[in-house]
């Protein structure tokens, strides 16, 4: 069933450049009544599904449900990202309207009695049904995934159930418009070249065009932007314009005013608590990992604080550094939050004779896309072709065509890299359509994955190319390894698609792209300075190289007190104050006085804005763990490009998506599963694996 001609058709018929959405035909205010008509399309073939005559199949009861709401799926997928990356007030209030009204409308299809009892039947007989593994899977995921829902409570408690989502959707939709608030709201306008001090040009360019975009030509605005903030703090002189910037900063979501997230996060863990005990769980870290690698909260919180314990001693050792640089300069505080990053690369400096100000003419935006695309065609044969003159959600963002080394067309991906006001802090990937293999209703035969990446660089002044940091450049080589994964799926069923895998396994193909970033064959091609087009000298090369792990117990530090903070709120058996508990928790495990989390509670927007990483900051590291152990075997070939262990990598971890076991994946790539050792190594917290 597809929706009425009277509404928009752009929004579901997408009948732009090789099946891209038709961007320039849509209106904001076409959604409300597109999310309409779609969520009763919707629900018309549940019930078809659901009361068929005939007895339940594979065919007719879980393909079914594959392929049904795909006009739901595309008003969505359009919705979603201008509600991330180009949102606005017209959306913003459609978006807490809509989070609700999504969570109600799944909780009617989890709960629906007659369609659980089909699938319920062919769950109970799956071993007779002749099913392929893939197959398999799926029916798995659709049975737990009812089971999860409710389907198997009581009524009361399947309304108590719904009535919890529904509250948890909106509570997190405000949650992230809260912190996208502050974010805009706050700016530090400077003038004065006094408070300018050790700020690099690249630096100044943009922050004078954030404040042009604001409205204050001449001027010079610090904002919330990861890539303003971090540089500044890092190389601002002004100690008390870094304390004020740091300040804020940290304060996002803690206003005391109508964007404060406290309220929130206390109700939405009470309301995840008793989600979860109606659904026969400990907590709600036990409900979330049931389906995961690491699967109970103990296993999780061992792999934390092993590492917690050794980054603990390392960063002490950092700190201690940075004190006797602050002595040395003739100055007596202790080292703060908005300290760390100035002395710490100066200490960078002095070790390593190079700062990132040197560094950062040789990372140009354009010449590390560059190099994401060569080294997926370098491993996995794909090449990546950009389309000038395609409208897309908005004029900075940027379409490719991948294609195969037999020029077939596999994905379109659209880049959308620069921040603007309007955009949520951070990077991501997300797609507008997976790929799979079904017959669609309307006779298609499959379909390409669309997927776009997601990040929030400084834009340049008109006629400057956009210069990145190191850790930049790792952002968009992990945001695009994620992009890969959905790119090079080859499954049959959506559900299995891409990154639908188990949340602590979808950070392995992105976090372990990330190491060909610094492949020295890489560097010394795509590391071009911006004005001469000299590469990056040998001299500065080798000091990139051996400063990898500098600053580690303080990257480790931040990352970990989130983890375990993260995991203490989801296996409380309750949480009355959320600071509270934020703090007690920091407080055991010690955490140091000049470090705080990487994410703070009031803006976790991983753990609280949404459902997708609560209880699962941790996967980073879990994937950490697999992606050391993995980039190591094509170390031990003596080639990052090994053309055999590359179309294993495709083969059982890039394209197999979630149609097998995650463990079964990895071993199938690597022969074994592996220990925290390597990853260890890789951050320098132990010695390295010989």
């Amino acid at each position: 069933m597809t929706i009425s001609v009277s509404l928009n058709p752009a929004l579901v018929k997408w009948t732009g450049h090789e099946g891209l959405p038709n961007f320039e035909a849509l209106r904001d205010e076409d959604f409300a009544p597109a999310f309409e008509a779609a969520l009763q399309a919707h629900d018309a073939e549940i019930e078809a599904i659901a009361n068929n005559p005939q007895p339940p199949t594979f065919d007719n009861t879980i393909v079914a449900l594959e392929i049904a709401g795909d006009d739901l799926s595309r008003v969505s997928a359009l919705f979603w990202s201008k509600a991330g990356a180009h949102t606005n007030e017209v959306i913003q209030a459609l978006e807490r309207e809509i989070a609700p009204k999504l969570s109600r409308h799944y909780s009617r299809i989890g709960t629906n009695p007659a369609l659980f009892a089909r699938i319920d039947a062919l769950w109970q007989k799956r071993s007779e049904l002749g099913l392929d593994l893939e197959a398999t899977r799926v029916l798995e995921r659709h049975w737990k995934g009812f089971v999860k829902s409710g389907a198997k409570l009581d009524k009361p408690e399947q309304e108590r159930l719904a009535a919890i989502n529904e509250k948890l959707a909106g509570l997190g939709a405000k949650f992230g418009q809260n912190v996208l608030a502050d974010e805009k709201r706050w700016t530090l306008l400077l003038a004065d070249e006094q408070e300018l001090a050790g700020l690099p040009d690249f630096l100044k360019d943009a922050m004078a065009a954030a404040a042009r975009d604001r409205g204050e030509d001449g001027k010079y605005a610090v904002t919330l932007s990861r890539s303003i903030i971090e540089p500044f703090l890092t190389f601002s002189e002004n100690r008390e314009l870094r304390e004020q910037a740091f300040r804020a900063w940290v304060a996002r979501g803690e206003s005391d005013g109508e964007t404060d997230n406290r309220a929130i996060i206390a109700e939405t863990l009470a309301l995840r608590a008793e989600k979860a005990r109606l659904l026969g769980y400990a907590n709600y870290a036990a409900l979330k990992l049931d389906d995961t690698m690491a699967k109970t909260p103990d296993a999780v919180n061992g792999l934390l604080m092993q590492v917690w314990t050794k980054a603990l001693v390392r960063a002490r050792e950092e700190e201690a550094e940075l004190t006797a640089l602050i002595m040395a300069e003739g100055r007596n505080h202790e080292v703060m939050p908005w300290d760390w990053r100035h002395y710490a690369e100066k200490l960078r400096a002095e070790k390593f004779s190079f700062s990132e100000s040197e560094l950062k003419p040789y990372l140009q935006l354009e010449r590390i896309i560059d190099a994401c695309f060569d080294v997926a065609r370098r491993l996995f044969g794909i090449v990546a072709t950009e389309k000038k003159g395609i409208a897309a959600y908005h004029p900075d963002v940027r379409v490719f065509e991948i294609r195969d080394s037999q020029g077939k067309l596999v994905a379109l991906f659209l880049g959308d890299y620069f921040a603007r006001p309007l955009k949520r802090s951070g990077a991501w990937m997300s797609s507008f359509q997976s790929q799979h293999r079904l017959t669609l209703t309307n006779g298609a035969v499959g379909e390409i994955p669309i997927v776009y990446n997601v990040c929030n660089f400084a834009k340049p002044a008109d006629g400057k190319p956009a210069l990145l940091s190191l850790d930049d450049a790792r952002t968009l080589f992990h945001e695009f390894g994620h992009a890969l994964h959905g790119m090079l799926s080859n499954v049959t069923y959506p559900t299995v698609s891409g990154t639908g895998v188990s949340r602590d396994f979808v950070e392995l193909p992105s976090q372990l792209y990330e190491h060909w970033l610094t492949v020295p064959d890489i560097l010394k091609t795509y590391a071009v300075h911006y004005r001469t087009g000299e590469p990056m000298p040998e001299e500065l090369l080798d000091k990139v190289l051996a400063a990898r792990t500098f600053n580690s117990g303080f990257a480790t530090v931040e990352f970990t007190a989130s983890a375990l903070v993260d995991m203490a709120y989801h296996t409380a058996e309750a949480v009355t104050d959320p600071a509270e508990l934020e703090a007690a928790t920091l407080e055991r495990i010690g955490m140091p006085s000049s470090i705080v989390m990487r994410h703070r509670s009031p803006h976790f927007l991983h753990v609280f804005s949404g459902d997708g990483y609560s209880a699962g900051y941790y996967s980073y590291m879990w994937s950490e763990v697999l992606d050391a152990d993995a980039f190591a075997a094509f170390e031990e070939t003596g080639d990052p490009f090994d053309p055999e262990m590359a179309a294993k990598l495709k083969a059982h971890i890039y394209s197999v998506g979630g149609a097998i076991d995650a463990e079964d994946a990895y071993k199938n790539f690597r022969g074994k599963l592996p220990s925290p050792d390597a990853m260890l190594a890789k951050r320098a917290l132990v010695a390295p694996v010989l």
